[in-house]
């Protein structure tokens, strides 16, 4: 196991008083990459990583109220980030996939936080992996497509990282390696300067190992944040019962009814409802907006045909289906994703229900890394643009599990502050 504590509140702390320097940082995340960086692979190499962030750290304020001061970031190789070259776990040459750098990289870096390199992603955030493995145990997937920054939160070698979601690819890593993954209401964090894969649902993610770094970070990634609310009444929780939860495996579902069971007992009302009763229908719809979408980035972007040889055989199946997605087919699957969203808001309404928590991936991470798991539990929240979160909640066999929580858009700040109810009542890490 090459998992380690690194919280990034704490972290955070001890660099805004003065206890640690961002040299003092930087040389602990050092020690951290040079033990474990050799068998995971979260990061991609760089040849003057140490040189590039010393003199980025020697460049910062002696002391300072920055709220990520000296914080090192995990930055997803789709982020473009000014002196970093951009590959997105591809063959296509980097000065075709070069851009301005992103607007939440740019907000990072002028909270005080420090690029510590670029992360391991899938082809272009799809399922073709990279090299990453599984800190709990390297014979196992990470997940993807955020691989490398779920890896190297859970592995100490970063506080915080930065990943993407367009199906399940902050969630699903992030309960895979046991940390905390936050994927904001879509939009709430701008995608600019970040690679897009289908941009009506491409979504900006944070990883971290605890609950309240996830709220120090998103105070500076999101907009518009606001404070999040002290512990207050329980949220009543909605599950998406029979065909949604179906989609889990046994041991997945067993651990996750026994949660329920905890959390009643500790004064939630939980109200089952039939919400995502068409899960298949959710995930069709949602791989014919991904196919397309992405078909078309990368024909408006030069990069496909000309590159068609330079990709995987799973990116460009996807690309080659996305091409024969019609016009009529992609709108009919938009409009499908607007009418399913307001039909579980409604629910919401109708049923009182604050927090939906489910299942964050289907089971444990799966052996080998040729496979990043399946995202069919996030999916559909993704596909509507709800704000979730991954905690970590027990494990299989040695392997983590995680509870996914998820609220109405816009109610991200609530979300957090729900999450840590939960987390507290059922005595788990975050």
């Amino acid at each position: 196991m090459h998992t380690h504590d690194a919280p990034l509140a704490d972290a955070v702390d001890a660099l805004r008083h003065g206890r640690e320097t961002p040299a003092d940082s930087l040389e602990r995340c050092r020690e951290r990459v040079d033990a474990v960086e050799s068998e995971l692979r979260a990061f991609v190499p760089e040849g003057e990583r140490w040189s590039r962030v010393e003199a980025a750290a020697t460049a910062l304020p002696e002391e300072s109220t920055l709220a990520l001061y000296g914080v090192p970031v995990g930055v997803k190789d789709i982020f473009h980030v000014e002196g970093l070259p951009t590959r997105a776990g591809s063959e296509l040459p980097a000065a075709a996939l070069a851009g301005p750098p992103a607007t939440v990289w740019e907000r990072l870096a002028d909270a005080g936080a420090l690029a510590l390199g670029k992360t391991v992603t899938t082809e272009f955030a799809y399922y073709a992996p990279g090299p990453t493995r599984n800190p709990h145990d390297t014979g196992h997937t990470p997940g993807g497509s955020s691989s490398g920054s779920a890896a190297a939160v859970a592995a100490g070698e970063c506080p915080l990282a930065l990943g993407t979601q367009t199906a399940g690819s902050v969630l699903r890593p992030a309960a895979y390696c046991g940390v905390v993954g936050f994927k904001p209401t879509y939009d709430r964090i701008p995608t600019d300067g970040v690679l897009p894969f289908a941009p009506t649902v491409d979504h900006v993610g944070l990883f971290t190992q605890d609950l309240a770094g996830a709220v120090l970070a998103a105070a500076v990634c999101c907009d518009d944040w606001a404070t999040v609310p002290a512990p207050g009444e329980r949220p009543t929780l909605g599950v998406p019962d029979d065909a949604y939860l179906g989609l889990a495996e046994p041991a997945a579902r067993a651990a996750f009814e026994e949660q329920l069971e905890r959390l009643s007992a500790a004064g939630f009302h939980v109200e089952r409802t039939d919400a995502l009763a068409d899960p298949e229908a959710v995930i069709d719809a949602h791989q014919r907006i991904m196919a397309a979408e992405m078909a078309l980035v990368h024909r408006e972007r030069g990069w496909y045909p000309e590159f068609a040889d330079r990709y995987a055989d799973t990116t460009l199946e996807l690309i080659e289906q996305g091409e024969a997605t019609t016009t009529a087919d992609l709108g009919a699957a938009r409009a499908d994703r607007l009418e399913r969203r307001e039909r579980i808001e409604a629910t919401m309404a109708e049923r009182g229900v604050d927090c939906w928590v489910t299942p964050a991936a289907p089971g444990p991470a799966p052996a080998g890394i040729d496979d990043t798991g399946d995202p069919r539990m996030n999916l559909p929240w993704t596909n509507v643009g709800f704000p979730a979160v991954t905690v970590p909640a027990g494990d299989v066999e040695g392997l983590p599990l995680g509870l996914q929580c998820v609220a109405a858009p816009g109610r991200d700040e609530d979300l957090l502050g729900w999450a840590g109810q939960l987390v507290r009542a059922l005595g788990a890490g975050g």
